[in-house]
């Protein structure tokens, strides 16, 4: 998978599609993200860059509970993908 934009917001649509609101912020996170007090707010860093905002979401997109029937047909295979295959961004 390549680090665009495009696949970005593939990754973003698994999130909202389950009722995740995604903010980027400016601040100290250790690894890119918090989650806050459980809202299903996801506050990226905004300072990364589109390769490291993927690799952030691959990371947590998997740490949090997504409704996949939620989810439509291809937001469903991306959601089995990065479930499936952690090195998914690297290829």
């Amino acid at each position: 998978m390549k680090f665009t934009q495009g696949n970005l917001d593939k990754l973003e649509n698994i999130l909202t599609q389950t009722g995740y609101t995604i903010r980027y912020e400016r601040g100290t996170f250790q690894s890119g993200w918090c989650i806050l007090e459980e809202r299903k707010i996801v506050v990226l860093n905004k300072f990364l860059d589109t390769e490291g905002r993927m690799n952030t979401l691959f990371e947590l997109i998997p740490q949090l509970q997504v409704d996949y029937d939620k989810l439509t047909l291809d937001s469903q295979k991306l959601f089995e993908q990065v479930m499936n295959n952690p090195k998914i961004l690297s290829q």
